[in-house]
C-alpha cells in the first residue's frame, strides 16, 4: 500500500473540514511530530501525514470522533498503521484503542499539549510562539481555570507513556510548533506595530 503524501493529507483534512481553527490544530500538530520524528529518527512523513489528519472527523462528526476518520480513512485506502495511530490519540476517551508505538504516543501527549501552548502565546505581547519560554507554558500549566479545554491528565498520561520530563516535552512542542508559526498566525506579525494591543 502507498504511503500517503503530505498532499493527500492536507486535501483530505481541508475536505472534511471548513473549519480555520481545526485546520490550524493540525498544522500544529503536523509541525510538532514532524519535529519529533526528526529527534526520535522516525519517518518525518509518516508523523506529520498522522499529525495533519487525527482530528479529520471532528468538525463534521464529533460525536464519531475517531470512528469516523477510521471509516474515512480506511475506504481512502490508508495504511493501517496510520489509521491505528490515528484512532489511539483518542484512548480512554472515544477509543479503547491504546497507544503503543513511539508515534502514538507522541500524538497521544502532544495534542492538548499544542493547544495550551497556543493558549499561552495568544495572551503574551508579542502574541509570538518564536520567544515562547518553557517556564511561561509551565506557569500556566498549574492554572486549571486558564485554557481549561486542555486536559492536563491527558497530557501527563502522554508524558508519562513516553517518559520523559514535562519541561523537555513543552520544550520540544514549542520548537514544533515555530515551523507552522506563520501558518498559525503565532510569528508576532500580528502584534507588530497595533496600537489595539494597548
Amino acid at each position: 500500500m502507498v504511503a500517503p503524501t503530505r498532499e493527500d493529507a492536507y486535501a483530505l483534512l481541508s475536505e472534511f473540514n471548513k473549519n480555520d481553527r481545526l485546520i490550524k490544530h493540525g498544522l500544529a500538530v503536523e509541525a510538532v511530530m514532524r519535529h519529533m520524528a526528526r529527534k526520535l529518527g522516525h519517518d518525518e512523513e509518516k508523523w506529520g501525514a498522522v499529525g495533519l489528519v487525527h482530528d479529520l472527523d471532528y468538525e463534521q462528526f464529533p460525536e464519531q470522533h475517531c470512528a469516523k476518520t477510521e471509516e474515512i480513512l480506511r475506504e481512502r485506502g490508508w495504511p493501517e498503521d496510520y489509521i491505528h495511530a490515528v484512532i489511539s490519540h483518542g484512548w480512554g476517551i472515544c477509543t479503547d484503542v491504546e497507544p503503543e508505538h513511539e508515534m502514538e504516543k507522541v500524538l497521544y501527549a502532544i495534542d492538548e499539549l499544542t493547544g495550551l501552548i497556543i493558549a499561552v502565546a495568544l495572551v503574551r505581547p508579542s502574541k509570538s510562539l518564536l520567544d515562547l519560554k518553557v517556564k511561561s507554558v509551565t506557569k500556566k500549566w498549574k492554572d486549571k481555570a486558564f485554557a481549561a479545554g486542555a486536559d492536563r491528565e491527558i497530557i501527563q498520561k502522554g508524558i508519562d507513556m513516553l517518559g520523559v520530563e514535562r519541561s523537555e516535552l513543552i520544550a520540544d512542542v514549542i520548537e514544533g510548533m515555530k515551523a507552522a508559526a506563520a501558518e498559525l498566525g503565532l510569528d508576532g506579525s500580528s502584534a507588530e506595530g497595533g496600537s489595539s494591543d494597548g
